[in-house]
C-alpha cells in the first residue's frame, strides 16, 4: 500500500471518529445537558437514567443530529459536484437558483396565509401537525419547479459557462418575486419567514425523516456513479470525449443530483449557507488530491462533521436561546472563500 493511500485511509478515520464525537456531543449538550453515557447508551437502545431524557433524546435531539449529518454531506458533496461540473472554486450547491426557488415557494405560501386571513402568520399555520403539505412541502414544491426549468435549459445549451449565467438568473428572479410578496406581508409573516432563512435543523420531524434521508441518498448514489467521468473533467471537456465520457448525460447527472441534494436540505432546514462551497476545498488541502473516489466520501464525512459542530455552536448561548445557523456557517465558510481567493494567480497590475 503506497504512502498516498495509507494518508487517505487515515484522514477517513479521523474524520469519522471526529464525526461519531460530534454526534454524541449533539445528544449531551443543549439547554438540558445530559450526561455523556446516557447519550451513547440511547443509540444502544439502553433507558437513560431520567425518563424526561429519554424524551428529549428521541424526540428532539436525536432527529436535529441525524438531520445535520443529512444536511451537511448534501451540502458538501453538492458543492463538490457543481464545482468540478464548471471547474469554478466559488460554484456552489446553490448557483443553480435552487435554493431561491425553496425560498420563493415559502413566501408563497407565507402570502397565502395572509390572503386567506389566518389569525396566525401563514408560515406558523402550515407548520401545524394537521397541514400535510407544511413549510417543508412548499419549499420542495419551489425547488422543483427551478430544477425542472435548469435540467430542461441543460439539455439545449451546451456552454457551462451560458447555464451557470442562467441559474443565477434564476435566482435572481425568483429573489426578486420575493421581494414583492413580502411588500404584501404583515410584520409578524415577515418575522417568521426571516426565521427560516436563518436556517435551522430542529424542525425535520421523524415522519419527515425518511424524505430527506430518502433525497440524500438518491443525489449520493447519482455522485458516486459519476466519480470517474468527474476526474476526466477536471483536465477539460475534450479530454473527457476521447475517452468516451457521454458529456450531455453526465452533466444532467451532476446537475440532477445537484438539485435533489440542495433542494431536500433547503426544503426541511432552509438556505443553509456556506457548508457547501467551503468544504470541498478544506478537503482537497487535507487529503491533497482531486480523486473525486476520495474526495466524495472526504466531502461526506467533514461536511456532517462541520454541520454538526455549526449546530452545537448555534446552541452556546443556553437558556432557550440559540444563534442563527446561518451566522456560524458563515463563520466558518467566509474564511475559507477569502482563502480560495487569494491563493488564486491574479494578472498583476500595469
Amino acid at each position: 500500500m503506497s504512502a498516498g493511500i495509507r494518508r487517505n485511509w487515515f484522514w477517513l478515520a479521523v474524520l469519522l471518529a471526529l464525526l461519531t464525537g460530534l454526534f454524541c456531543l449533539g445528544l449531551a449538550l443543549g439547554s438540558v445537558t445530559i450526561p455523556l453515557r446516557d447519550a451513547v447508551g440511547a443509540l444502544l437502545g439502553r433507558p437513560a437514567s431520567n425518563p424526561v431524557w429519554d424524551r428529549i433524546l428521541w424526540e428532539i435531539r436525536l432527529p436535529r443530529c441525524l438531520t445535520a449529518v443529512l444536511a451537511g454531506s448534501a451540502l458538501a458533496l453538492s458543492g463538490l459536484e457543481m464545482q468540478t461540473l464548471f471547474r469554478n472554486p466559488l460554484a456552489g450547491p446553490y448557483s443553480m437558483g435552487i435554493s431561491s426557488g425553496a425560498t420563493l415557494g415559502v413566501a408563497l405560501a407565507v402570502l397565502a396565509g395572509a390572503a386567506a386571513g389566518a389569525d396566525v402568520p401563514g408560515f406558523l399555520a402550515l407548520r401545524g401537525i394537521g397541514s400535510q403539505l407544511g413549510v417543508a412541502g412548499s419549499a420542495v414544491a419551489g425547488s422543483a419547479i427551478v430544477m425542472v426549468l435548469v435540467l430542461i435549459v441543460a439539455r439545449r445549451i451546451q456552454s457551462n459557462t451560458t447555464l451557470l449565467i442562467l441559474g443565477l438568473m434564476f435566482g435572481q428572479m425568483a429573489g426578486a418575486l420575493v421581494s414583492v410578496l413580502q411588500a404584501f406581508s404583515s410584520s409578524e409573516q415577515i418575522r417568521a419567514f426571516a426565521f427560516w432563512g436563518f436556517g435551522s435543523y430542529a424542525g425535520v420531524t421523524w415522519a419527515q425523516m425518511p424524505v430527506l434521508a430518502g433525497a440524500v441518498l438518491a443525489g449520493t448514489a447519482m455522485a458516486a456513479l459519476c466519480a470517474k467521468p468527474m476526474n476526466a473533467l477536471l483536465i477539460g471537456w475534450t479530454y473527457a470525449r476521447s475517452l468516451g465520457v457521454p458529456i450531455r448525460k453526465l452533466r444532467f447527472l451532476l446537475l440532477a443530483s445537484t438539485s435533489v441534494l440542495a433542494g431536500a436540505v433547503t426544503a426541511f432546514c432552509g438556505p443553509v449557507a456556506f457548508l457547501g462551497l467551503a468544504v470541498p476545498h478544506l478537503c482537497r488541502g487535507l487529503f491533497r488530491t482531486a480523486d473525486h473516489r476520495i474526495l466524495i466520501p472526504a466531502c461526506l464525512l467533514m461536511g456532517a462533521s462541520l454541520s454538526l459542530a455549526s449546530d452545537l455552536a448555534s446552541r452556546l448561548p443556553g437558556g432557550g436561546r440559540a444563534l442563527p445557523l446561518n451566522a456560524v456557517t458563515a463563520l466558518v465558510g467566509a474564511p475559507v472563500v477569502i482563502w480560495v481567493l487569494l491563493r488564486r494567480r491574479a494578472p498583476k497590475d500595469d
